[in-house]
């Protein structure tokens, strides 16, 4: 077994479960899917851990030498992005949210990949507010999935970019951890930072399954203070 916990044939027989009926070629774009899905999240892992090295003190050179790039590739790759202060659920919501688009052929993030990200990390608060008020999650998947465009040829390569709505989303995520005095940016923040962003196909959605902003700002704000001082408790 691998460091991970996790090895090749792990991997093969959740994809041969989970696509049962499947033929080689489908499989094989699947993988791709997959294989690209690993290595967002290999991306995040080392900026965690470079974040890390920083706090410390650490120098470009010394990071470099860690990763084995050179200290202007180290900063290339690394240096903190909108994401710096998403906790990592959040930050697996949006590396689902990638998958989300590579799955239905598109080459953009919407909005309404972003709600599926969240909807895709069920640890999240995001995704126990969403399924309170407007559960259960297939109805809001089927939502999202009515609101989607019409999937591409085929899944796009590498990168793809967020539209400039999603960028929108991601900073009023921000903000409204900012709001609610936390300093971090969870699931929670990006559920409002949807709703907040008023003429996206998400808010669209959300709207439609019977939330409104300041309800929502309330129901987080409301419940953040109630784990809180539940953990104060313990």
């Amino acid at each position: 077994m691998s460091p991970l916990d996790i090895s090749l044939a792990d991997l093969i027989a959740r994809l041969d479960e989970e696509l049962p009926g499947a033929d080689e070629l489908s499989r094989i774009s699947e993988a791709r899917l997959r294989a690209q899905t690993l290595s967002d999240l290999g991306d995040q892992l080392i900026d965690h851990y470079v974040s890390k090295a920083k706090q410390t003190g650490a120098s470009w050179t010394e990071i470099g030498d860690a990763i084995g790039v050179t200290k202007q590739a180290a900063q290339q790759r690394h240096t903190p992005s909108a994401f710096d202060r998403y906790t990592n659920l959040n930050r697996h919501s949006i590396v689902l949210a990638q998958e989300a688009a590579r799955t239905h052929r598109h080459d953009f993030i919407g909005t309404e990949h972003i709600l599926l990200g969240l909807l895709g990390e069920p640890r999240g608060l995001a995704y126990e507010v969403l399924i309170a008020k407007a559960g259960p999650e297939q109805r809001i998947r089927d939502a999202v999935g009515e609101a989607l465009p019409p999937a591409g040829k085929k899944a796009p390569r590498g990168h793809i970019a967020f539209r400039p709505e999603s960028k929108e989303a991601i900073d009023q995520a921000r903000r409204a951890s900012v709001d609610l005095g936390h300093d971090w940016v969870g699931t929670e923040h990006t559920l409002l930072g949807l709703i907040r962003t008023d003429e996206s196909p998400a808010a669209r959605i959300l709207r439609s399954l019977g939330f409104t902003s300041d309800e929502l700002h309330e129901t987080v704000r409301r419940e953040i203070a109630e784990r809180l001082a539940a953990r104060d408790e313990q």
